[in-house]
């Protein structure tokens, strides 16, 4: 029998993996998808939070433990537990050398492209490059792997974990983490946790997913269903306004359209809806997604002028183009009346001081409704630019219950042997919003732990009743 089965293949369950692996347990880990698209949405990342006191290798300054927390607290809305992301956060001050040893390599974030260079750790080669370090590690310690085996069910004892089932096909294991995504790919459940909306809408119906096609959440629904605590709203994803030319799957980090901040957003009615100049844009890009769902026909524009050329990671495509607003307004279809009003009325709000989009500035408008409150400068200057935005929806964060083990729980009470990670768990940090590279930080902190806890409860070394009875302890 094996000690540690890891069911996932992205950077939670690698993680998971390869720390079992280390503690002396035989693992197997199980990707649903084949060897060519292995990695889940880990694939399609690029950086990782960290926290750090003074300057490290690739970050610069200072991110202290408590400047990360206010960041998640501020994005969250208090929607976070704050023992378990203090956990992940204090994690990510001390991975990286561990991720070195598995191959993974960094690189300072790319100049002007995003305020992330003291934050942010980038992946040298971005996700792919990690999830294929991790695996080379993994194979080359031992570690078993098979594809195309999406698990659909668990077998149990209780609050024990006893087998997976493929099919008809049964694996026993001495304990299990799961790590197997979120259900972002099952559109009929993103349909009925988005519901109809006042205009008889189903939102859900013209969302696009950035990341992986495999994520359907089965094993997520088969927990629940089988009595495992769950937690967060199955409407709150990671859900970020995307290009809407974008693939209905996999279209990963280069949908990103990133110069919202430097214009005004617009809706199906060539309205203003949000303020566009709320925060950097690390810190809000992940909330426009569900501001445009929430939006007539879940589409919104991102308007722009020759000023804010050059100040933004230019998009893969480009956006519409044209001399004039009238000229703009029809090229996107949107009403060319309202449009040039809608604009005519943001430039005379506009109160234009120090414009510097490094700093919160004081760029900001008066007198109009929504305001913005930083990088507020007149769309005025030929040509003009508009790029047609949906919600992308990268994660789902309803998920499973964990304490600091990882361990599932089951009515209050943590399994000695069944462990969570990744996007199964992340909604007890993040119970709404996002600020970058926090998603890698949870997987990663919270995959080590699963797989150094689903080893020793395998391996049953000396002291490891003491470990159960203060897992039975712990809610």
């Amino acid at each position: 029998m094996i000690d540690v089965l890891v069911i996932g293949g992205g950077n939670a369950a690698l993680c998971a993996a390869l720390m079992a692996r280390e503690a002396g347990a035989s693992v197997l880990l199980l990707e649903a998808a084949p060897r060519e698209w292995r990695g889940g949405n880990s694939q399609h990342t690029r950086n990782l939070r960290c926290m750090h006191d003074a300057p490290q290798d690739v970050l610069i300054e200072a991110y202290p433990e408590e400047e990360y927390w206010q960041d998640l607290l501020k994005v969250t809305g208090g929607q976070t537990d704050e023992r378990l992301a203090r956990l992940a956060i204090r994690a990510s001050s001390t991975c990286r050398d561990w991720m070195r040893g598995h191959g993974v390599h960094f690189q300072p974030p790319l100049s002007g492209a995003l305020h992330v260079a003291r934050t942010n750790a980038f992946f040298m080669g971005g996700g792919k490059a990690l999830v294929n370090a991790y695996f080379r590690s993994a194979e080359a310690l031992g570690v078993q792997v098979r594809y195309n085996v999406p698990v659909d069910a668990i077998e149990m004892d209780g609050d024990r974990f006893k087998a997976a089932r493929i099919g008809s096909e049964r694996i026993e294991a001495r304990s299990c983490v799961l790590a197997a995504g979120g259900f972002e790919s099952n559109r009929e459940w993103l349909r009925e946790a988005w519901g109809q909306n006042a205009d008889g809408d189903w939102p859900a119906d013209n969302f696009l997913i950035r990341g992986t096609r495999f994520n359907m959440g089965v094993l997520l629904k088969f927990m629940i269903e089988a009595g495992a605590d769950a937690i967060g709203d199955p409407s709150q994803s990671h859900c970020v306004a995307i290009d809407a030319r974008a693939p209905l799957y996999d279209g990963g980090i280069c949908t990103r359209v990133d110069c919202v901040s430097l214009g005004v957003m617009l809706n199906r009615n060539a309205e203003r809806f949000y303020d566009e100049g709320e925060d950097f844009w690390p810190k809000r890009y992940a909330i426009w997604g569900r501001l445009v769902a929430q939006q007539p026909g879940q589409i919104g524009y991102s308007i722009i002028d020759a000023k804010a050329v050059g100040r933004f990671m230019p998009p893969v495509f480009p956006g519409m183009r044209a001399n004039t607003l009238a000229e703009l307004a029809r090229q996107l279809g949107l009403d060319e009346a309202t449009f040039v009003r809608t604009i005519e009325d943001y430039n005379a709000a506009c109160r234009v001081g120090t414009f510097d989009h490094t700093v919160l500035d004081d760029c900001h408008t008066e007198g109009i409704a929504p305001a913005k409150t930083h990088w507020a400068r007149p769309i005025d200057t030929a040509p003009f630019f508009g790029y047609a935005l949906r919600p992308g929806i990268t994660f789902t964060y309803l998920g499973l219950k964990v304490n600091e083990h990882a361990a599932v729980h089951f009515g209050g009470k943590p399994s000695a042997n069944l462990f969570v990670a990744g996007e199964m768990m992340a909604g007890n940090v993040l119970g709404k919003g996002y600020t970058a590279g926090v998603g890698m930080a949870i997987g990663t902190a919270f995959g080590r732990i699963a797989g150094t806890q689903a080893a020793a409860a395998a391996l049953r070394r000396p002291g490891h009743d003491a470990f159960q009875e203060k897992q039975h302890a712990t809610s």
